[in-house]
Parts: C-alpha cells; sequence; structure tokens
C-alpha cells in the first residue's frame, strides 16, 4: 500500500456517519480508495456519503445498513458486502457504544459487551476468508486507553452491579485480547491485525448518556480528525505493512496493559465468544 494511494483498495468501515469513522472514511477517500461504510440510519448514511463524496471528489463511497448490537444483522451486511465486492483489503471495527445504564442486545446479551466487543468479532470472522484472499490486507480495531482491568468472566454482561465504565474498558480490553491472538492465528496469511487509543474525540459515544454526561463528553473532547489520524495511518502508511498485534497512540506502538498481553486469557475470551456466537462462525 503506498502512502498517497490506496487506488483499486476496498475498505470497510463500521460506525462512519460521525465523529472518528466518519473522518476516517474521508481521509481514506482522499487517497483514492473505495470506501464501504456502515450505518444503523440509512438516511443518515446517504447524507453522509453525499457528503463525502463532495468534500473528497471521490464517488466510490458505498452505504451499507448494519446494527451491530444484532447477529443477523451483522450477518446480513457481510452478505451483501461479500455480494457486491470480491475483495477487502483493509477492515476498521470502528463501531461503538457506551451505555450508563444497562440495557440489551437484539440477542439479549449486554449492549456494550454485544456491540463494542461480539459485533466485530463476528464481523471480522465473517470476512477473514476475504481478507486473506486480498492478502496484503490490514484489520484496524477501535480500542481505548480505558482497556486497564481483566475479563469478569464470572459476569461478563455485569447482570449484578453494572457499571457502565467497567463494561466499557471490558469491551475495549476483549478488543485488545482479540487483536493479540487473532495476529498469531492470521501469521503467514498476509493479514494483519491491530488496534489503537484514538484519544478523548467529540464522537457520539455517549448518545446514550444524559444531558450533562453528553456536555461533558463534548467540553473533553478533540476533534475527531485528530483522533482519524492513527486510523488512516494504520490504513495506509508502507511503515506498518509487516506490523502485527500491536497496540497503537498517536500513530506509535506503545505497550498496553499487562492483561491484555496475557495469552491465556485472550484464548479463554475467544472461547466464550465462539460460545455466544454458537454456529454463525
Amino acid at each position: 500500500m503506498s502512502k498517497t494511494t490506496l487506488k483499486n483498495k476496498i475498505v470497510l468501515i463500521t460506525g462512519a456517519t460521525s465523529g472518528i469513522g466518519k473522518e476516517t472514511a474521508r481521509g481514506l477517500a482522499k487517497l483514492d480508495a473505495t470506501i464501504v461504510c456502515t450505518t444503523r440510519d440509512k438516511l443518515k448514511g446517504e447524507k453522509t456519503r453525499s457528503e463525502l463524496i463532495a468534500s473528497t471528489n471521490n464517488e466510490k463511497i458505498d452505504m451499507l445498513y448494519c446494527d451491530l448490537a444484532s447477529f443477523e444483522s451483522i450477518k446480513n451486511c457481510c452478505k451483501e458486502f461479500k455480494s457486491k465486492y470480491n475483495k477487502l483489503h483493509v477492515l476498521i471495527n470502528n463501531a461503538g457504544v457506551w451505555d450508563f445504564k444497562r440495557r440489551e442486545s437484539k440477542d439479549g446479551i449486554e449492549n456494550i459487551f454485544a456491540t463494542n466487543y461480539l459485533g466485530p468479532f463476528l464481523m471480522t470472522n465473517l470476512l477473514l476468508d476475504t481478507l486473506k484472499n486480498s492478502s496484503p490486507a490490514r484489520i484496524i480495531n477501535a480500542t481505548s486507553g480505558l482497556h486497564y482491568g481483566t475479563i469478569n468472566f464470572d459476569d461478563i454482561e455485569f447482570k449484578h452491579n453494572y457499571s457502565g465504565v467497567r463494561a466499557y474498558r471490558q469491551s475495549k480490553l476483549g478488543l485488545i485480547l482479540f487483536t493479540r491472538l487473532l495476529a498469531k492465528k492470521l501469521k503467514e496469511t498476509g493479514a494483519t491485525v491491530n488496534c489503537y487509543h484514538p484519544g478523548l474525540n467529540i464522537t457520539n459515544l455517549g448518545r446514550d448518556a444524559g444531558r450533562f454526561s453528553r456536555l461533558i463528553f463534548k467540553s473533553m473532547g478533540k476533534d475527531p480528525k485528530i483522533g482519524a489520524e492513527t486510523s488512516i495511518y494504520l490504513a495506509s502508511s508502507p511503515d506498518v505493512e509487516n506490523i502485527t498485534g500491536e497496540y497503537f497512540v498517536k500513530k506509535k506502538i506503545k505497550k498496553p496493559s499487562k492483561e491484555s498481553c496475557d495469552l491465556n486469557l485472550a484464548n479463554q475470551l475467544w472461547a466464550v465468544s465462539k460460545k455466544y456466537l454458537k454456529n454463525d462462525i
């Protein structure tokens, strides 16, 4: 992949109608990539598509409906993607939520765990063959500097003593563990997988919080263009072409928490994830 062009490369980005995902799509569209974005709101998706085309002069921008809180929706999205495209060079698992009150996904699973972790886990696995057949290919997972802690296997859905902070932290730790183990599984395939912490940015992450919490998110957050710099770098730079299984902050490899480097923990979480997804992967 070139630093200046992604011509003939296909990029799939989840949650790209706002925030970091949208700015990542914009940046990669300017590099002439074919951009496929997922959206939960078809009208908003079309509006975003028109805006991105106008600002990048790149008409190769597509929108697919996908609700990451629904396994069925993810499966349908991947099926639609494969029917339209026979290659996938970059998958960016960007979408995420932060609930302040416990709620459940369409599949009856605690929503943060389902959307932030199980959704990307399922989508990535469903698209792995396409990614490997498109080698060299890259998988990029958006995680968080709040990932410190461990996986609460005794109550992974926080059915008791729910905390949005702990649930969010666990989901992001899960993504780093997934990244590290998947990197080992993809060795010698030509597909790499890395994750990154974008920093605190003005996004829709706290959209389900109360008014005061939403204002805090906005007042503390940076321009999402700053957060998108690392995802654009990981998707396009030749500097990371052969790097895999790493955690990035501000385009640099950083050492994450001790727990996120524990492959026994990663294997345990992978096994739990497969049970949740049953026959879907």
